[in-house]
């Protein structure tokens, strides 16, 4: 099956509506997918994102907005005619049948022919590694062949769009990391228009061709994995999207800004925010010695260890500054960092190239 992404379909969403009484499960969000694209919607529970799915996939109906699958406008087109593949959570198989059986159900709905049939099985078996194990039973293979089963019977039939509900939360984090690659390859080998849903913003970024940030019922952010990490919109972006701290950045009536008297950056023609933050990724501080001389191009933060977290092939230094302020750093613990030599209480530099800042309007948090 290889890639074919003439044949996919974009996904235009505009303005769409759903709520259930006062409480909004979607608040006009836009979104354009494009064809052949893997685009995550990722957010905290109850944000929008699976309703959002289920809008597409046509098992629910907006209350206003719509959907158009390349030309076509599909917004009140029941769900079996919309023509998606969908993977759910629970894989959705059936007991009874063995595998070759539950990935040929779309084509027997279909009316597919017999050899038709089993050559297109077969085929997707092949796909996704499960060739030898189209006699088996359903209670017979593991979560992640069942996951593979649920897949091969999602695109068998050829669909233009493909869409998956956090299909990988039921597997322990080893295999779940494993089938986060193996999704990857699948798509870039089928070439089909894909939207996923999860909650889990690592798998977010190694999955996705973009993500769109969903946080009660509304786009917070659409961007690649990049964008969206090295330049969140907001805090709540963010603090969703991996790790962050934040101190305090201040404004001058020329419209710089200013950490620790340092010009870090000037705010955008026009804005009005007042208030200002220093977002700062944990992995980008590094460890200075403290009497060494400052140079050019970087802020330092100054403080005491007041929390250290060895987690293997990192440590986690928690610092509360001189000023009050708290910064995370997280560093490797290979012999030549000297990981081994700190200890809580202990004074600390670090320091951050400015070119690794993240300045955002808002009050830190």
């Amino acid at each position: 099956m290889a890639s074919d992404r003439s044949a996919s379909l974009s996904i235009s969403i505009t303005e769409l509506t759903k709520s259930y009484g006062d409480v909004f499960a979607l608040n006009t969000v836009s979104i354009d997918v494009k064809a052949g694209e893997f685009l995550t919607l990722l957010g905290p529970s109850g944000s929008g994102k699976t309703t959002l799915l289920m809008a597409i996939a046509g098992f629910n109906r907006p209350d206003s907005g719509r959907i158009c699958f390349g030309d076509h406008d599909v917004t009140v087109l029941p769900p079996h005619k919309r023509e998606v593949g969908m993977v759910f959570q629970n894989y959705a198989l059936f007991p009874h049948m063995s595998v070759f059986e539950n990935v040929a159900f779309p084509l027997k709905l279909r009316k597919i022919g017999t050899e038709e049939k089993h050559q297109r099985v077969m085929e997707a078996l092949k796909t996704v590694q499960l060739s030898d194990y189209a006699e088996r039973g359903i209670d017979q293979l593991s979560g992640g062949q069942r996951q593979r089963v649920a897949l091969a019977r999602a695109f068998v039939f050829g669909p233009k769009i493909l869409l998956m509900d956090e299909p990988l939360s039921a597997l322990d984090k080893k295999l779940r990391e494993e089938m986060q690659i193996e999704l990857k390859q699948l798509h870039r080998q089928l070439g089909v228009t894909t939207v996923y849903v999860t909650h889990d913003q690592r798998e977010a970024l190694t999955m996705s061709d973009r993500i769109a940030v969903i946080n009660e019922g509304e786009l917070a952010q659409i961007g690649t994995p990049r964008e969206i990490y090295n330049a969140p919109a907001s805090h709540f972006v963010a603090g969703f999207i991996g790790e962050s701290s934040s101190v305090p950045v201040t404004r001058d009536t020329a419209g710089n800004l200013l950490y620790d008297n340092i010009k870090i950056g000037k705010a955008p023609a026009g804005s009005k925010d007042k208030k200002w933050s220093l977002v700062i990724r944990p992995e980008r501080l590094s460890l200075t010695e403290p009497k060494a001389r400052k140079t050019a191009g970087r802020i330092y933060f100054q403080g005491k260890i007041s929390e250290l977290v060895y987690q293997g092939e990192t440590a986690i230094i928690m610092i509360r500054l001189n000023d009050g302020q708290e910064l995370t750093a997280r560093v490797n613990t290979r012999a030549g960092d000297d990981v081994d030599t700190l200890s809580v209480g202990q004074s600390l530099r670090v320091a951050i190239d400015k070119k690794d800042m993240i300045i955002i309007p808002g009050e830190a948090r």
